[in-house]
């Protein structure tokens, strides 16, 4: 399994329970008629994070920069690119996303997530 398909255990040096000193973009992002919502979060050093909500549902999405994505709680399933076998996902856990590639999501309960852009 290569680094961007790795599925990363407790998060470790990668969760804070709080960011200090940052801007929240007040528009929402808001993908698949509500089911899935965040908020961005900009940091001083230029880099951002989204924090949101996915409702349980089946969905696509495609990245442009690489990703982190934190389960903060709640559970799903990830298709990473090149993989034929679906992951479980529980809050605690990560997952990368290579930049420019398609991953699947199979939301069984109630997501709470941060999403990380990589460079």
């Amino acid at each position: 399994m290569s680094l961007h398909h790795k599925i990363n255990n407790k998060s470790k040096g990668y969760q804070m329970s709080q960011f200090e000193n940052v801007t929240i973009v007040k528009k929402a992002n808001i993908y698949f008629d509500g089911k899935v919502t965040s908020r961005t979060v900009l940091f001083p050093d230029g880099s951002r994070k989204t924090l949101g909500i996915m409702l349980p549902d089946d969905y696509s999405f495609d990245t442009g920069k690489k990703e982190l994505m934190e389960i903060l709680a709640g559970e799903l399933d990830v298709l990473l690119p090149g993989e034929t076998q679906w992951r479980t996902v529980r809050g605690g856990e990560s997952f990368e996303v290579a930049a420019n590639a398609k991953f699947d999501l199979k939301v069984k309960q109630v997501a709470d997530y941060c999403c990380s852009y990589l460079d």
